[in-house]
């Protein structure tokens, strides 16, 4: 069977983790049954891959793909991205993405929307000043 991750891409990512401090003797790497959507195939195999940093307690956990192999790059890769965002002391995209997408779903305030309400009225008569004289 053909592996699903390039061998470019598998040494990028040893030398990654090596440059970061990651080993193979440093992480806990286990197969779990995943959760969600799927049905018995996902009851029966365990392609959810689980990976713990033991210096630095980081744990990732990947159910991505449907092989095994993919997900244990992804998880690998994932913990790779964890571990330089906390080298540079920022917080990760993803969860940046995350707080991004609950600050555009958080309700207007309720002083938000009077204001929103308001400004459509003045726009509302500047239109209203538009409009052509009525013939009388």
């Amino acid at each position: 069977m053909q592996n699903p991750v390039s061998t470019e891409k598998l040494t990028d990512l040893e030398q990654r983790m090596l440059a970061l401090g990651i080993t193979a003797e440093t992480l806990i790497e286990k197969f779990v049954r995943g959760s969600g959507s799927g049905g018995q195939k996902i009851n029966k195999t365990s392609s959810c891959v689980f990976l713990k940093h033991l210096p630095s307690g980081l744990t990732i956990k990947c159910q991505a793909e449907r092989s095994r192999e993919m997900n244990r790059f992804l998880a690998r890769r994932e913990l790779c991205e964890e571990m330089e965002a906390i080298r540079d002391g920022k917080e990760s995209e993803r969860v940046q993405e995350m707080e991004k997408i609950r600050r555009q779903k958080r309700r207007r305030s309720r002083r938000s929307k009077q204001r929103s309400v308001a400004d459509k009225r003045i726009l509302s008569s500047k239109k209203s000043l538009r409009r052509p004289p009525a013939a009388d």
